[in-house]
């Protein structure tokens, strides 16, 4: 089958290793739909060095607590020899399958970004990601950030493996454009701060989370907060595209929302704001509702009396 373009092994248990020919090539093979089978991760590595043209892959419904795509053994001679300049662990998170652009990798059990983060060292021009229903609480990766939550990452293009710095969410995401965390455990405005940092990112679905449930919020309002605090996002949760219109209240609108709030409470995305728009003064609350009462004057003859009557 050397045209073969596209192939969905879906709910085949294909638990047990695989086994493939060395000289067996799908040069012509697109798109692998892989869904709830239960493919091991040797087998997945296995599959791919066979598929040098692989362009979409699917692996959920996998079960999947963690993500083995390369060697993360981190011992080496180097390391015995004293090697500083060892190069060992940058060949095991070698970046082999570049043509990779789409993995859908929802309701898998992964609950930590940094297993999430290992899809984006072995496919690192991956531009899109869907982790939808996954147990991810957090797209912190830095354990230094859980000492110190209010840890901002900038949004760059810089080099992923420098070393002057701890590494940040978005490292192994340089060219993603859509990432789709519905249902996910997110519940924090922190992790939108993070998110606004990946360099490429335009769409974001972010429906079914805990991030501002309750009644604090209105649906619109919850809108606004998310599109104000994504700055280079083009569309949110499968909407049309954010009119320059609808950004710029939104913005204006979390001006507003953070303004009478202490100033230890406003996140650092409200003082860029208001380099832009300045200074804003309070909406003027007024109330348009109908009057529930009215007042009738009451005559008989020559005698008059005034009552407030309910209506």
């Amino acid at each position: 089958m050397p045209r073969l373009k596209f192939v969905n092994l879906s709910f085949n248990v294909l638990s047990k290793p695989i086994e493939v020919s060395l000289d067996k090539r799908w040069e012509e093979l697109r798109n692998l739909v892989l869904n709830s089978t239960y493919v091991n991760w040797e087998s997945v590595r296995k599959i791919l060095e066979h598929l040098p043209s692989l362009e979409e892959l699917h692996l959920s419904l996998n079960d999947y607590n963690n993500v083995a795509l390369h060697n993360t053994s981190s011992s080496c001679a180097c390391t015995e020899n004293k090697n500083d300049n060892c190069e060992c662990h940058s060949s095991a998170l070698e970046k082999k399958h570049s043509v990779i652009r789409i993995l859908h990798f929802t309701g898998n059990l992964v609950q930590d970004w940094k297993e999430v983060s290992k899809l984006g060292y072995a496919f690192p021009n991956l531009e899109s990601l869907v982790v939808a229903e996954c147990p991810i609480k957090s797209l912190d990766i830095a354990a230094e950030a859980k000492e110190c939550p209010n840890k901002n990452y900038e949004r760059s293009e810089s080099s992923p493996e420098s070393s002057s710095r701890s590494e940040s969410p978005h490292d192994t995401f340089r060219s993603l454009k859509i990432i789709n965390l519905n249902s996910t455990h997110l519940s924090s405005w922190d992790e939108i701060e993070r998110l606004a940092r990946f360099p490429a990112l335009q769409c974001v679905r972010l429906q079914g989370c805990p991030l501002g449930e309750g009644n604090e919020y209105t649906e619109h309002e919850r809108r606004q907060l998310l599109i104000a605090r994504l700055p280079n996002v083009k569309t949110l949760n499968g909407g049309g595209v954010i009119s320059a219109e609808e950004r710029e209240d939104a913005e204006r609108a979390f001006i507003r929302y953070y303004m009478d709030k202490p100033e230890s409470d406003r996140p650092e995305r409200y003082f860029e704001l208001v380099q832009i728009h300045g200074k804003l003064d309070s909406l003027v609350n007024v109330d348009l509702r109908p009057e529930k009462r009215v007042k009738i004057t009451f005559t008989c003859g020559s005698n008059s009396e005034v009552k407030s009557v309910g209506i």
